[in-house]
């Protein structure tokens, strides 16, 4: 296997774990804020 195929999947993996990162990230965001909203109309 030559390098610049290497090079492309470690890329493609990089880019992969990233996003990953960022949805798990928006998701526990979005999921927050929910819970916030919840709890707070709760009181009312």
């Amino acid at each position: 296997m030559s390098d610049a195929v290497r090079d492309e999947k470690a890329k493609r993996k990089a880019m992969l774990i990233r996003a990953s990162i960022y949805i798990a990230g928006t998701h526990l965001f979005a999921g927050f804020v929910i819970l916030l909203f919840t709890l707070g109309n709760r009181h009312h």
